[in-house]
């Protein structure tokens, strides 16, 4: 893929109306553009990473056996009547009507319809549990939007829902999207924190955020400091080692702010361990009963009885991660944005030093993107005839984990290779190749 013919608009500077690094970013580096208040357009630099985030959070669903579905944006209101949410949610919720005058509304949330899905399909103890999960668009009618796809009307959101027969096995459900977050946002080169949090709109009486430190987070939160040497990577996902693993982080306290206990805080953590700051919530785990299946009649025989059964909800703020890793990773000292290869627009940017009169170096780079694509590294030419410093400024601010760059100094099979933000060395394309596909691992 050559630049010149890649759609990436990119400004000059950063727009005034921005006021954030996550969103600065975006729009100066034409990852989205924004269509209307709170809503933006997805342009293929950030789509790209979006999509990548999209699969990490797909295999950790599925690693925990959770099933994928795809539920409409559109839903009827007559199922939030029947839980009781149609008139409480409030305002967020965008209301509308069809041309037969049915009530509709673009779902903010999908509890009801997946309870309305199960009760339709599930009648025996014997089918549970059930995990479902799917990826899909949500609109919220924020009265504010901001910060871009931090706070914006629609975006793009992993939920899902557990159904099981009763609080324990319930409670094994819950403990499995715990694990599955915590290995998710592992992937995405994140440390998130799980801290006590209000339920909020969704009801219950458990639940979890999860949260990336940041200091442009509108969460404040409250922890122990030695709660980021909790190890979870060798936890099974059986029901011991699961209960183990949420006493582990339990065992130090961490909440957000509408959960805060001065009092509590000061009693339970010495001073040196004490953290107080802000962060960005990227996930949320609820576990809420009956709440649902109860006023909307979904239960499941068992032993001669009907059983309402219980539920939970688990969401990740996929478009949202794309905003979060750019305020959790970009160096402001450097500006440069560090993109972890997991999710990064191109694994490598090719940066041939083009000379009108002479296609050499393009040729070159034409060899080195074939080279590099047969060891399945994904890479972009820079076929511009931009300095090399203008270059590379460029790639830095996009965020393009590895560069080689192709000039006078580059002979034979030998390149100079950069990572980004560390000094440059001179190495044969192999041992490259090399270097990229263990980032990649």
């Amino acid at each position: 893929m050559y630049f010149s013919k890649s759609f990436i608009p990119i400004l000059k500077n950063n727009p005034t109306e921005a006021k954030i690094k996550s969103h600065q970013l975006m729009l100066r580096t034409g990852m989205i553009k924004q269509s209307s208040a709170g809503i933006y357009s997805w342009l293929p630099l950030g789509f790209k990473v979006m999509k990548k985030i999209e699969q990490i959070v797909r295999e950790e669903q599925d690693r925990i056996g959770v099933q994928e579905i795809l539920m409409p944006t559109i839903q009827s209101s007559d199922i939030w009547k029947e839980s009781g949410r149609y008139d409480d949610y409030g305002e967020e919720m965008l209301r509308i009507k069809d041309r037969q005058n049915r009530e509709m509304l673009y779902g903010p949330t999908n509890e009801e319809l997946v309870t309305e899905i199960f009760r339709s399909s599930i009648k025996s103890y014997k089918s549970l549990p059930q995990l479902l999960y799917h990826i899909q668009w949500k609109f919220r009618d924020e009265l504010r939007p901001r910060f871009g796809i931090m706070r914006c009307r629609e975006f793009y959101m992993k939920d899902a829902y557990s159904f099981d027969l009763n609080d324990e096995e319930a409670n094994y459900s819950y403990n499995k999207f715990f694990l599955a977050y915590l290995k998710t946002f592992k992937r995405l080169n994140l440390s998130a924190i799980p801290m006590a949090a209000d339920t909020g709109p969704i009801g219950g009486n458990l639940s979890h955020e999860f949260i990336i430190l940041a200091d442009t987070g509108e969460s404040k939160i409250y922890t122990d400091k030695r709660i980021f040497e909790v190890n979870y990577e060798n936890t099974n996902l059986d029901k011991e080692s699961l209960i183990e693993l949420r006493k582990k982080y339990e065992n130090y306290y961490s909440v957000t702010d509408e959960k805060y206990n001065k009092d509590e805080f000061e009693k339970k953590i010495s001073e040196k361990y004490r953290l107080k700051t802000k962060g960005i919530e990227v996930g949320h785990i609820f576990y809420f009963g009956d709440k649902y299946s109860k006023p909307m009649n979904a239960s499941v025989d068992h032993l001669d009885n009907k059983e309402y059964v219980k539920m939970g909800s688990y969401g990740i703020g996929v478009s949202r991660l794309v905003g979060a890793i750019i305020e959790a990773k970009y160096d402001e000292k450097q500006e440069i944005m560090k993109w972890p290869i997991s999710v990064a627009p191109y694994d490598c940017a090719i940066l041939p030093l083009i000379n009108k009169n002479d296609s050499m170096n393009l040729e070159k780079a034409n060899k080195l993107y074939n080279f590099l694509s047969k060891n399945k590294i994904d890479a972009i030419i820079d076929d511009t005839d931009e300095s090399f410093s203008s270059k590379i400024k460029k790639f830095n601010l996009i965020g393009i984990p590895n560069q080689i760059m192709i000039g006078k100094k580059s002979e034979g099979d030998i390149f100079e290779y950069k990572e980004i933000g560390k000094d440059t060395q001179n190495l044969p394309i192999s041992q490259i190749a090399e270097i990229i596909t263990n980032q990649k691992k």
